[in-house]
This record gives structure tokens, C-alpha cells and sequence, in this order.
């Protein structure tokens, strides 16, 4: 993306004022996920000099719906879902969320989005619906996930042992989100790794 005053921006630094903006959209009141994505792209287009008409900006919002799955993803989990049952809290929409879990090949048992509990990770209020439709104890539980600010802070302020997945691990930053401090039970390159480790 170029700037109005002519000075592009690398892909990381694009995603990291990205992660900014939507985080403090949904830090305020509550708003659908896609109210989430159009206004934080058009906050980065403000701050970069660049007009988004609203039918840009519609459709990065609905595009959540064409977003592919990371290439282990789809085959890890299958057999993460043979030993274990498997949860998913996500920042999306029902409907958005409905369309990723079936490239995932809808592994999950139980599902708790932002839009079910109008609230957005880093929240523990998605994580306590989570533990209440499980009904396990904290220590039966493990959370993984990529993101050091939406999931293993406040898992762990809850108690729950935690996996990093670092897909970034090769490169610096935090990508589209915002940098936070945790220390992960475990940490693995992607979920192929820890799938293996599993099985092993």
C-alpha cells in the first residue's frame, strides 16, 4: 500500500497498524465482526492517506468467507480430533466462522464466537463460555493458538495451560496482532508439529 505522500509501507508494518486499529474497535462497545474489519481498514486507510470507497471496504469485510486455511491446518486437527475433542473460541461472526470451520472440516465439538457472547479476544468473556459449555476442569484443558494478545494471556489469567503456535517464529513481529507478553507451556512452528508430538 502506498501512502498519499508517496511512501510505501512493508507488509509488516501494514499489518502491525492494522492490529491497532482493530484492536481498539474491539476494545469499545460491541459491533459485528465485519463492522470490525471495514472500520479498522478504513482507520488504516485515514492514517496512510488512501480513500476506500464503501464498496472496498464491504468487501474486505465479507472477504473473512474466502480466507484459505493454513496448509497443515485441515490434516492436523483431523488427527488432533481422533485423540481429543476439540474447541474453538474465534473473534467472528457466526456466519464468517461457519465458512472457515468447513474448510477445517468442522472438527470442532464447541464453538463460542464474539458474536454469541458480544465480546472480542482478549476478553475473558469468551474464554468463561467456553469453560462452561466444556464443563472441565481448567487442568483437562489445553488452549493453543497463535496469538499471544487475543488467546494466551488471558488463558492463562484463567488458569489454562497454553501452546504457541508461532507461524512468525522465522520472522519479526507480531503480524496482525498486537505485541504481548506470555510465556506458552509449549511452543511449535504449526499445527502439524504439534500433532505429531501427540501421536508420538
Amino acid at each position: 500500500m502506498v501512502a498519499a505522500s508517496g511512501r510505501s509501507s512493508t507488509d509488516d508494518q501494514i499489518l502491525e497498524r492494522y492490529a491497532r486499529h482493530e484492536a481498539a474497535l474491539e476494545m469499545g462497545p460491541y459491533q459485528p465482526y465485519r463492522a470490525v474489519l471495514a472500520g479498522s481498514l478504513l482507520a488504516l486507510g485515514h492514517e496512510l492517506g488512501v480513500e476506500l470507497s464503501p464498496n472496498e471496504l464491504a468487501g474486505f469485510a465479507g472477504s473473512v468467507v474466502r480466507w484459505p486455511a493454513f496448509d497443515d491446518s485441515t490434516a492436523a486437527l483431523a488427527a488432533l480430533s481422533d485423540r481429543f475433542r476439540l474447541g474453538v473460541i474465534t473473534n467472528c461472526d457466526d456466519d464468517l466462522f461457519s465458512a472457515s470451520s468447513a474448510k477445517l472440516g468442522s472438527p470442532f465439538q464447541w464453538v463460542v464466537t464474539a458474536q454469541q457472547v458480544r465480546a472480542y479476544k482478549p476478553s475473558q468473556v469468551p474464554f468463561e463460555r467456553a469453560l462452561e459449555m466444556i464443563g472441565l476442569p481448567t487442568d483437562r484443558i489445553l488452549h493453543v493458538a497463535q496469538s499471544l494478545y487475543h488467546d494466551h494471556v488471558p488463558a492463562q489469567a484463567l488458569g489454562l495451560a497454553t501452546v504457541w503456535v508461532d507461524r512468525r517464529h522465522d520472522r519479526p513481529g507480531f503480524g496482525a496482532t498486537p505485541a504481548a507478553v506470555a510465556t506458552p507451556d509449549l511452543t511449535v512452528p504449526d499445527l502439524a508439529s504439534l500433532a505429531a508430538m501427540a501421536a508420538a
